[in-house]
């Protein structure tokens, strides 16, 4: 049976020292650049294709690399109508939508989780020809993905963020205020404890150094 990390693990009480080092973890830094790339991972949040039609719009990528296919165990945005219907389908529909031209766009349609949108992405577009990524996802994934993208893609890429915010039960999570709510407090530790788990098992970019004090791991078999 496959390890299951939950999506609102309990969390122990933090100081001020471990809530920065969470936040620099998993939100990543905020620096913008133009990128040679854009990379949209997988989701059914229309941030998805928000985010990487303003992004393109701001000339912040001259590529884009759109994936996704159906999650097995994601849950749907209230939004999306289609349950079966790849997700990059539904963002590559939204770019053309927005008169992103379609032979700057290349996509795959087969992958389930993060780790497969990196590896099915590498099927369609030529990493080697570029120096630059800019990364589209939810602001509180931006850690996890990038450490996905740094253990499969060429030492040579730089990469920035453009993630976008999302609520759960009414309350947003962003690099500000996560700390602020049980749900952001939760969301944010959870993908800690997925960095750490898929960093220890190879998945992905091992973090150099956890944060002292907190356990790191709460999966269940």
């Amino acid at each position: 049976m496959q390890p299951h990390i939950p999506k609102d693990p309990d969390v122990p009480e933090l100081n001020e020292i471990q809530i920065n080092q969470l936040t620099n973890i998993v939100f990543l830094g905020s620096e913008i650049t133009p990128c040679d790339a854009i990379f949209v991972f997988g989701g059914t949040h229309p941030g998805h294709w928000e985010a990487t039609i303003d992004a393109y719009k701001k000339g912040l990528g001259k590529k884009i690399i759109v994936t996704g296919g159906v999650s097995p165990t994601g849950i749907k945005h209230e939004d999306w109508k289609d349950k079966i219907v790849p997700e990059a389908h539904v963002i590559v529909k939204k770019l053309l939508k927005a008169d992103i031209p379609s032979n700057i766009i290349v996509y795959e349609d087969r992958s389930r989780n993060t780790l497969e949108n990196v590896l099915f992405g590498k099927e369609v577009f030529d990493f080697n020809t570029i120096e630059s990524l800019l990364i589209v996802c939810k602001a509180h994934g931006t850690g996890r993905q990038f450490r996905t993208l740094a253990k499969h893609l060429p030492l040579n890429i730089k990469y920035f963020t453009y993630g976008f915010e999302s609520t759960f039960d009414g309350q947003t999570i962003n690099r500000e205020n996560w700390m602020h709510s049980s749900k952001g407090r939760s969301r944010v530790y959870g993908e800690y404890l997925r960095i750490c788990f898929y960093g220890d098992r190879g998945d992905i970019l091992r973090l150099e150094q956890k944060v002292e004090g907190l356990p790191n791991a709460a999966i269940a078999e």
